[in-house]
């Protein structure tokens, strides 16, 4: 019977605490919330007022977002004193340092991702739209986020490479510049009219837009020459700024056009294979 109402006792105890705590509660959530609100909000903004001063997309979309962050965790310590556990807020920032290390080191890769991820937003070398090669993917760079970038591939996926691994290992861009060079290569017969087989590739390349003519002049050389063969190695740049253009779609109609006009002079291709530098 003792155990009972010992029981009985206690739950009005704990009820009545409970019950008193609930307008702090509800005002803490209240208060939690209006912080995120406006933290989305401030986002919004932040981003407006960056498009007029600044040009890369993904620096400010992190700024954007870190001020985000920054207000909502601003909010939570809020929240924490609203419903009386600001000792345990104070505690929280007099021991960061600690805590930091802690987690830290329970949330290596997360911490890491992260740090990477500020660097980055800073000092990178890519932005939106770029195409690069890193960590064995290649692709088009979509947004990063405080943890991974997003790469586009070719073949359609969605890779989420985390922002340490780009910091650390070696990268290609492809675009930075603007300008990237294809080459591709030819097998003609040992006797071919070289000269002639030259001047009928420069004149097919001249013919395809999207071929630069003048910053970046096409050039053809002869490789290799083996048995009955020689090699003429195809080059030309295109410009990857020019988004009306299919940088891919170049390549194929220069390998077309050079092997259908090589062909119509009766210059002989006994075979013909594609390199493309640095690109699948």
């Amino acid at each position: 019977m003792n155990f009972l109402e010992d029981l009985l006792d206690s739950f009005w105890l704990y009820y009545d605490k409970v019950v008193m705590l609930l307008p702090k509660l509800a005002l803490g959530v209240l208060l939690l919330t209006t912080f995120w609100w406006v933290g989305k909000k401030l986002q919004k903004v932040v981003k407006s007022r960056l498009t007029r001063t600044l040009d890369d997309d993904l620096l400010r979309d992190f700024i954007a977002r870190l001020a985000k962050f920054i207000l909502v965790s601003i909010g939570f310590l809020v929240f924490l004193k609203v419903v009386g556990l600001g000792d345990a807020a104070a505690s929280l920032l007099a021991t960061a340092g600690v805590s930091a290390f802690i987690i830290g080191f329970a949330f290596k890769d997360i911490g890491e991702n992260f740090l990477a991820g500020v660097v980055m937003a800073f000092n990178r070398p890519f932005t939106i739209g770029d195409v690069i090669e890193t960590n064995g993917i290649i692709g088009t760079i979509k947004s990063m986020t405080l943890r991974a970038t997003l790469v586009k591939t070719f073949d359609g996926k969605d890779a989420y490479i985390p922002n340490a691994l780009i910091l650390k290992n070696p990268l290609k861009n492809y675009t930075l510049d603007g300008f990237l060079r294809y080459d591709f290569q030819l097998d003609l017969n040992y006797d071919a009219d070289f000269p002639r087989a030259t001047e009928i590739i420069f004149s097919t390349l001249r013919d395809i837009p999207g071929i630069l003519q003048e910053i970046k002049q096409p050039d053809v050389t002869i490789s290799s020459m083996d048995g009955n063969r020689m090699t003429l190695t195809v080059y030309f740049w295109v410009n990857t700024n020019d988004k009306s253009i299919g940088i891919f779609k170049i390549r194929r109609d220069a390998i077309s056009a050079c092997i259908a006009a090589l062909s119509a002079a009766e210059i002989r291709i006994p075979g013909w294979k594609i390199q493309l530098e640095g690109m699948p």
